[in-house]
């Protein structure tokens, strides 16, 4: 009988079925090693000799591939994964090979298992950057990963199992969102800075970027997306885009300093002028070839606006210096060739006396000179202490008159002066007051031709009083207007400079008015058409001012009082009289002309009009004419109150229309008698 050949012990044919049933393992790395080496028995997956073919064709395909890739096979959807897919894994790794999906990542699967779900059921997904918060290092990190789920079906068709490529994309994601922050930081930068920038692209000058220092000098409009000159069409013709033009074609950056730009800052509103420093830099593309221009600046308007009045201090403080030289050479010229005669001693007694004068009267002109020089550097320092106390600016305006009279009388000027009927007092010093009024009514002789005209008006308005001098003088030119208050300012004169005077003049008024918390404003039509200047000060309540200052008169009147109007140019006669009258219970009203007193009888019925006969615009018998001829004063009772006593006075008093004649200083019993009769006769 035949001997065989005795066949293989068990283990050995047991390991090579092993081997030969685990081939599909073979070239997988790690993964694929562990995968023949791994006790299996506590996985869903079972051993890998196993494993339908389906699962050992995926798995053999997988750990095969540098892609990192996973299969979940089975209810349980047990683990398997290549080399690759450890880097993903982290810690989890090596534990996860074999174990339930669920098991490895429990902390993703709120997020992951919709497209499980989905690929379990035959469709595939796909998720780009999709982020997962994965515990894979022992704490809790954002990542970010683009797969795919796709179905297994196993050699039957059943889908038993599911398979993913992926890849993370956490460092491109960082890495963009870190260049996305750092953009970010920049434009916030870009905005926040406080010089002007801006990004024009292209040949067209197309706006890129600009921040808000840009907008605010051009205005807020929306200029992003459009040309230079489509966005800013007013600046055409003033040089800017032709600059442009010049950078992108030659390359070379251009620098300009405190240029002039004309801009349109509101809708429809007027050109605004501003002045920039700047830079036009060009930006060049990879290849060297410019492609657009970064622009780069500060709006230095108001450095500009400081370095022009700097410049205009400067002329000022030359022309003051050339001004003060030639007023103290005008009186020393006299002096020295009086001094000069008076030493050589030969002169009479007559010739030595006029010597004298010269000699008093251009040392006087010097010390008002020193003088103005001394007052308005106490005030400017702020060394004016000012002795307040109740004052009635009709009285100081009196005073102030008085002062300037004689150059008045002297250039045959007409002065027209309408005081407030009603109570014109303020807290103030007499002597700043009358010295401030004095001045500007002293310039509005100095600079008004001979026989010109001159007003000067007192209005109680609510709570303030204003003091106006009008002219019809030389007038203030436009550019010279806003300056006439400034220290050192003069508009132009002729070279003789006959009106003399150091400019300082209208700098003091200034500073006292503001000192008696005041302003004081000018104003001129033009050069030759005069001027005027006002003075407004608070207004002291008195106790007749509890009635509405705009009411007529008769409402403030006592029970029986009169309505009576006092009109006469002596401004101490008119208030005292006026004083007495109220003191009786009438209400009484003031005016110092007959312009005045016509427009006051249109506006208030009187009485009683007690009417001085030597007015300044026209006389008393005029003015009652006048009044006799308004039906609003005819009926009412005018009584010439003159210092002319001679019976044709009297005459013509009457036959002007006058009730009642009566020579000053009147008495006041007469006047009582006659506002008695009139009373009488209501």
């Amino acid at each position: 009988m035949q001997q065989h050949a005795p066949r293989p012990e068990g283990p050995t044919h047991d390991a090579d079925s092993l081997a030969g049933s685990l081939m599909f393992l073979s070239g997988g790395g790690e993964a694929g090693a562990m995968m023949r080496t791994q006790d299996w028995s506590a996985s869903p997956l079972g051993h890998p000799r196993t494993w339908p073919q389906a699962l050992r064709t995926v798995v053999g395909l997988m750990l095969n591939s540098k892609f990192p890739m996973f299969v979940a096979w089975g209810k349980d959807l047990g683990f398997l994964y290549n080399d690759p897919y450890r880097e993903i894994l982290g810690d989890k790794h090596p534990r996860a090979m074999g174990r339930r999906f669920y098991d490895i990542w429990s902390e993703i699967w709120s997020d992951i298992s919709p497209l499980i779900d989905r690929a379990l059921n035959g469709e595939a997904t796909y998720a780009d950057r999709l982020l997962l918060v994965m515990n894979r290092h022992g704490y809790d990190e954002p990542t970010w990963f683009t797969f795919s789920y796709s179905p297994v079906r196993d050699e039957h068709g059943v889908i038993q199992g599911m398979h993913c490529a992926c890849v993370e994309v956490t460092d491109q994601v960082l890495a963009e969102r870190y260049r996305e922050e750092e953009n970010e930081r920049f434009r916030a930068l870009f905005e926040q800075a406080p010089g002007i920038m801006a990004v024009l692209r292209g040949p067209e000058h197309v706006f890129e970027l600009t921040n808000h220092s840009y907008m605010q000098l051009i205005g807020h409009r929306q200029i992003v997306g459009k040309s230079a000159r489509e966005a800013l069409p007013e600046v055409a013709g003033q040089g800017f885009f032709e600059l442009l033009d010049r950078v992108y074609t030659t390359g070379e950056p251009f620098v300009g300093h405190a240029l002039p730009l004309r801009v349109q800052v509101e809708p429809g509103g007027p050109l605004v002028e501003r002045f920039v420093d700047f830079v036009y830099q060009p930006i060049r593309d990879a290849s060297g070839a410019v492609s657009g221009i970064f622009v780069e600046g500060s709006d230095v308007t108001p450095r500009k606006q400081i370095e022009d009045e700097l410049r205009a201090a400067n002329r000022q403080k030359d022309q003051f210096l050339a001004m003060l030289a030639h007023e103290l050479r005008n009186p020393l010229a006299p002096i020295m060739t009086a001094a000069q005669l008076l030493k050589v001693g030969t002169l009479d007694a007559r010739s030595v006396a006029n010597a004298s004068d010269i000699i008093a009267r251009q040392a006087a002109h010097m010390t008002d000179l020193v003088n103005d020089l001394l007052d308005v550097s106490r005030v400017t320092r702020g060394l004016v202490t000012l002795e307040k106390e109740e004052l009635d600016l009709n009285v100081i305006v009196a005073a102030a008159v008085e002062q300037v009279r004689p150059l008045i009388d002297a250039r045959r000027h007409s002065l027209t002066l309408q005081l407030s009927g009603r109570s014109a007092h303020v807290i103030g010093d007499r002597t700043r007051l009358v010295q401030v009024i004095s001045n500007i009514l002293n310039n509005a002789a100095k600079y008004t031709g001979p026989g010109g005209s001159l007003a000067l008006s007192v209005i109680v308005d609510g709570e303030r009083v204003h003091v106006a001098v009008r002219d019809n003088g030389v007038g203030i030119a436009p550019d010279v207007l806003p300056y006439i208050f400034d220290l050192f300012t003069q508009a132009e004169r002729t070279p003789d400079r006959s009106q003399g005077g150091l400019g300082i003049g209208l700098a003091l008024v200034k500073s006292l008015v503001t000192l008696h918390g005041g302003t004081v404003s000018a104003s001129s039509p033009g050069l030759g058409q005069g001027s005027e200047f006002c003075i407004c000060l608070p207004r002291l309540a008195t106790p007749g001012d509890a009635r509405d200052p705009d009411a007529p008169a008769a409402e403030a009147q006592g029970p029986g009082g009169l309505r009576v109007m006092v009109v006469d140019d002596n401004v101490d006669a008119a208030q005292m009289l006026a004083a007495l009258l109220e003191v009786q219970g009438h209400a009484v009203s003031v005016e110092y002309d007959g312009k005045g007193a016509l427009e006051r009888a249109r506006r208030e019925r009187q009485d009683v009009l007690l009417l001085d006969i030597g007015l300044p615009d026209m006389d008393g018998y005029e003015l009652a004419r006048r009044l006799r001829s308004q039906p609003e004063s005819a009926g009412a009772t005018l009584v010439a109150l003159t210092g002319y006593g001679q019976s044709q006075d009297r005459k013509e008093a009457a036959s002007a229309g006058f009730d009642h004649y009566l020579v000053k200083p009147a008495d006041m019993d007469q006047v009582n008698a006659v506002l008695a009769e009139a009373a009488q006769g209501r």
